[in-house]
């Protein structure tokens, strides 16, 4: 074996090494022009948070240098925030930015960032308490002026609560929820049951009701948190929200795993997440965002591969201001060294399907102790295909202890091994189903996480070997690598190796051979 790089043709296929090396390079072409040109398959955008528009863009020259940032990193769309932390931006440097960006070229959207409004929660205190009458009557101030100033707006992922006072505990234990003094009923108990509807009925009629009846065309976007698995627990309505809305959006910040303040989320989560609200959402699934904090110009790359290979349509890069300090230059160099070949992945992801085990997870369904196992179980080398409803038909699929949240998965899971397909499931979900599915078939195979995920990067590449061989067979597929290599495998014969080790690492993919290098990937084209 050797290290690839450039082009190369391999057993019908086009293979092409690159290397993510972020050192100074020139940058490729003209990327203004670029991104315009291929904006209708993926574009870059960037917000300017509410502080940037009074810091950066209430002058000409702080708004020419804005621009003059965006054209060279391909931004051909912005997002101009009207408010954010307690501070809404004046309606005359909000309108002349949104006038001087179209004027230029650029796609102009608003935003809006719920955090310090009116009553703090008793949880988190940048969020609110949305039981609270005169909090509600603020949100829906906040989004009547904003739905004045432009015709779509994106949420950006704090629209959530985590109260527990006793105003919105009298309320749970009543089951009801009271919007603008109109009282409707919870179905449950729970918090969760409490907080969905509060959300669900808040958004309808103080976010979308209210812009709505300001600014009749505006349109809404939704961009849900990277925490998938705690939605339903503070109010994200995966199911129902993302109906009521005109757009959503998913965060797919990853940073760096072993960063003391904002690691322990592994890259693969960034291509879950994507890939299982993308199935949600369907042609309302616009786009994926990242930043730059805990980040090194690695794992900023990885978040930006991650995002385009999850099927994104737009890569929105936050924020302005925050990526001009900090680590936030160094990663814009490097990610511009690569923007050129990212859209080119997007064209070449837009026209293929991906295949590999379908990954049930079921929306508003609990991890227990297995918390982001999907994430793990694609470090390791295992192609998923995210899903939210059973997949009946899928030849193998991955299915942990969130299953449980679907009454009826005993027995569709029964049918499924009946049939003959490919299970693995994890030792979790064993101990969940004890006594209600046969599991000792050849065709099943059980994964000991051990109520501890992370301890599946510990698995040696002889285990994983072993592991993923019968899983892949369905597929007409082999693959022998080291832990934290994944695998992206497509309908047509396509694939996509990326390596998240510091070290190269030796893989053989359908019989051939290849030398990944550290954080590096390798595409195979069909």
């Amino acid at each position: 074996m050797k290290r690839m790089s450039g082009f190369a043709w391999c057993g019908g296929f086009f293979v092409l090494a690159l290397n993510l090396s972020v050192q100074a390079q020139p940058v490729p072409g003209d990327l203004w022009e670029l991104g315009r040109k291929e904006a209708a398959r993926h574009r870059f955008s960037t917000l300017f948070p509410a502080q940037d528009v009074r810091k950066h863009l209430s002058s000409e020259e702080g708004i020419a240098q804005a621009m003059d940032w965006c054209r060279k990193t391909a931004v051909t769309k912005v997002y101009i925030e009207t408010y954010r932390d307690g501070y809404q931006a004046e309606r005359k440097a909000l309108e002349h930015a949104r006038d001087q960006f179209k004027a230029a070229g650029f796609v102009v959207s608003g935003c809006v960032t719920p955090t310090k409004v009116g009553k703090p929660s008793k949880g988190w205190t940048d969020i609110s308490c949305y039981t609270d009458g005169p909090t509600q009557e603020k949100i829906k101030a906040i989004f009547e002026y904003t739905a004045g100033i432009f015709d779509e707006i994106m949420i950006d992922d704090f629209w959530f609560t985590d109260c527990a006072c006793s105003e919105c505990q009298a309320a749970r234990t009543a089951k009801t929820v009271t919007i603008g003094g109109t009282k409707h009923p919870v179905n449950g108990d729970t918090w969760e049951d409490y907080r969905s509807e509060l959300m669900v009925l808040l958004s309808r009629e103080y976010v979308l009701g209210a812009a709505r009846r300001v600014n009749p065309n505006v349109k809404l976007i939704i961009k849900y948190p990277q925490w998938y698995e705690n939605f339903h627990t503070r109010g994200y309505d995966v199911l129902r929200q993302t109906a009521d809305f005109d757009r959503i959006w998913v965060g797919t910040e990853t940073r760096d795993y072993h960063d003391k303040r904002w690691g322990g989320t592994v890259q693969y989560e960034g291509y879950f997440i994507m890939r299982w609200l993308g199935g949600i959402g369907g042609a309302k699934c616009g786009g994926g965002w990242y930043d730059w904090l805990g980040t090194t110009e690695k794992t900023y790359l990885e978040q930006a591969r991650m995002t385009v290979l999850g099927g994104a349509r737009e890569t929105m890069l936050f924020c302005y201001g925050g990526l001009q300090g900090s680590t936030g230059p160094g990663n814009i160099e490097a990610l511009r060294n690569q923007i050129p070949d990212l859209l080119a992945l997007a064209k070449e992801v837009a026209q293929r399907e991906p295949i590999g085990l379908a990954a049930y997870k079921p929306p508003h369904s609990d991890a227990g102790k297995e918390k982001y196992v999907f994430d793990f179980v694609g470090m390791m080398g295992i192609p998923l295909v995210p899903c939210h409803e059973f997949p009946t038909n899928a030849p193998a699929a991955f299915f942990p202890v969130h299953c449980l949240k679907d009454k009826d998965f005993a027995p569709k899971l029964g049918g499924f091994l009946t049939a003959g397909r490919t299970a693995l499931i994890t030792d979790g979900l064993k101990a969940g189903l004890q006594g209600q599915v046969k599991l000792d078939g050849p065709n099943v195979r059980v994964l000991a996480v051990n109520g501890e995920p992370k301890s599946l990067l510990n698995l040696t590449r002889e285990e994983l070997d072993q592991l993923r061989e019968p899983l892949l067979r369905p597929f007409n597929a082999s693959f022998k690598a080291p832990n934290k290599v994944a695998l992206f495998l497509y309908r047509d014969g396509s694939w996509v190796v990326c390596n998240f080790n510091d070290d190269a690492a030796p893989v053989e993919l359908n019989g051939g051979r290849y030398q990944v290098g550290e954080r590096d990937w390798l595409k195979g084209w069909r």
